[in-house]
């Protein structure tokens, strides 16, 4: 296995993956920009699950949980450019713009721009200053991060709405909240800061909302999803059980025979398993 990411700056990175695949499930503090190189990339959102490709660009909003499966494919690396949009740098690139303030909070879908030339030609040109020794100029890093902004401007006439929102997030819903996002495989204290709450009110909302442990709900609610994309959708375990929030095939396996009685693949062949 081997993962490389090289920066050019904390903000500006380029990501190399070798092995099979990669997953991991993350909370992005800042708005990512990415331009893929090479290999292929999963993304899981409660809405949606997106597939990018070689060229492909497009934008993740921060906080917002999302799995990321990468895979090298056709013999090539997963090799990727990323940009991070700090709440510091746009607020400098907004700076005395007429921008109206975000008074609804702006959809968490992730944008996708394709292989716009705009901005592939931006993150391309990028390439090269990964071979630059030494410190990177730092108003050379700005100028190429306003560069990309300008062009989400004109690609994307919304992109306002959703750059310009520094708010944090406040107490919502936990239940609508939880039955939207179990499966990410997030600590606790990211739910919790994800619903508005410390650790321990998250804790205390949770048992008197659902009457359990937050921990032996998640799994519960994990299994029974996998049950149903084995049994209705006749997925392989080997399809689903990174998206259903597990880290390895063994101890889904496991954990799902505990719960049901039987193996995933029992439902594969339409025979419950005695063993």
């Amino acid at each position: 296995m081997e993962f490389q990411l090289r920066y050019i700056t904390p903000d500006i990175k380029l990501s190399s993956y070798e092995d099979r695949l990669f997953k991991t499930e993350v909370l992005f503090e800042h708005h990512m920009l990415i331009w893929f190189i090479s290999g292929e990339t999963r993304i899981i959102r409660p809405e949606a699950t997106y597939v990018f490709g070689p060229g492909d660009v497009f934008l993740i909003p921060r906080n917002q949980p999302v799995t990321v499966i990468n895979y090298p494919k056709d013999g090539l690396p997963h090799r990727s450019v990323v940009m991070h949009l700090t709440e510091s740098r746009l607020r400098a690139f907004y700076a005395g713009m007429d921008i109206k303030p975000v008074l609804r909070v702006p959809p968490p879908e992730i944008r996708r721009f394709g292989r716009h030339p705009l901005l592939e030609g931006c993150l391309a040109s990028l390439i090269p200053y990964f071979e630059v020794p030494g410190p990177f100029p730092e108003n050379i890093a700005s100028l190429k991060i306003s560069e990309a902004i300008s062009i989400l401007r004109v690609a994307d006439p919304g992109i306002d709405e959703v750059l310009t929102n520094f708010s944090e997030p406040g107490k919502i819903d936990l239940a609508a909240f939880m039955e939207k996002n179990f499966m990410f495989n997030m600590p606790m204290e990211k739910f919790g800061y994800l619903t508005g709450r410390s650790l321990s009110t998250f804790n205390r909302d949770f048992r008197r909302q659902f009457g359990e442990a937050p921990g032996r709900w998640l799994m519960r609610k994990r299994l029974e999803l996998a049950h149903y994309q084995l049994r209705e959708l006749k997925k392989r375990p080997v399809d689903i059980y990174l998206e259903v929030g597990f880290e390895d095939l063994s101890h889904f396996s496991y954990a799902f025979k505990k719960q049901f009685g039987y193996p995933p693949a029992a439902l594969l062949v339409g025979v419950k398993s005695r063993e």
